[in-house]
């Protein structure tokens, strides 16, 4: 597969779908497109330079989340080797075709339409700036080895280490917009399927969640070289160096 261009989804569920859109365009400093779909469930988040590589869906069931779009040349030939590596296709369209990977995250194959600039980061009062960029996969142990393994092997990209023993990340081509990490879960409870959420890289891990905490999102815990918090709809997210 090549990979032209990769767009992050947030996934919300109908009563924080407002709710969501709204805290996201603040924090990514993005305006919001024209609503798609029969029911005006889709929308881009539109930066203010560069291509867009942010949207949300509303979805009807389930607590959200997350997922990525993979924009190729081909959806039917990626698709078929998605299939070929354990993925099983949910849903077809012309130019589209949603997934489910081997641990059960979702995934689409979006045509390609020639986006190539990568937005500027969001800057905050005080000069801290911060990008959406990072889907980090949240994976068991049991599933570890072979949810990776599904990833790199579709996209083509090494498997590379990260910030410790239990990350990896992809090495993708520097020309996209958003990285693919992958975190091995140390103590998941019984039968915890596969998940994922995004995270922003900022330059001030601090003062950033501060500005997110101003515009409703919630501080849930701080690590060494990250910040996770709940968005205004539930959806929980990080903040990275």
């Amino acid at each position: 597969m090549a990979a032209r261009w990769v767009t992050a989804f947030w996934d919300f569920p109908s009563a924080g779908f407002e709710a969501g859109i709204d805290f996201w365009l603040q924090a990514s400093g993005t305006t919001l497109s024209p609503r798609r779909g029969p029911d005006g469930e889709f929308a881009t988040l539109v930066p203010p330079d560069g291509d867009a590589h942010l949207r949300v869906q509303r979805v009807q069931s389930g607590p959200g989340g997350n997922h990525l779009d993979l924009h190729v040349d081909d959806v039917e030939l990626d698709a078929a080797r998605a299939v070929a590596l354990g993925a099983n296709v949910l849903h077809r369209e012309p130019g589209l075709i949603v997934l489910r990977s081997p641990g059960g995250l979702p995934l689409c194959l979006d045509t390609y339409k020639g986006e190539s600039r990568i937005p500027a980061a969001r800057t905050w009062p005080g000069g801290a700036g911060s990008r959406v960029d990072t889907y980090c996969v949240d994976i068991p142990p049991d599933r570890y080895e072979s949810e990776t393994h599904f990833w790199s092997t579709l996209t083509d990209w090494a498997l590379k280490p990260g910030y410790g023993p239990e990350f990896l990340h992809l090495d993708r081509p520097v020309d996209l917009p958003v990285r693919i990490i992958f975190q091995l879960l140390a103590d998941p409870a019984p039968h915890d399927p596969v998940r994922s959420h995004l995270d922003l890289t900022a330059t001030d891990i601090d003062a950033v969640s501060e500005q997110h905490r101003l515009l409703g999102a919630n501080p849930k815990g701080r690590f060494e070289r990250w910040q996770v918090m709940e968005d205004p709809a539930g959806i929980t997210y990080c903040i990275t160096d």
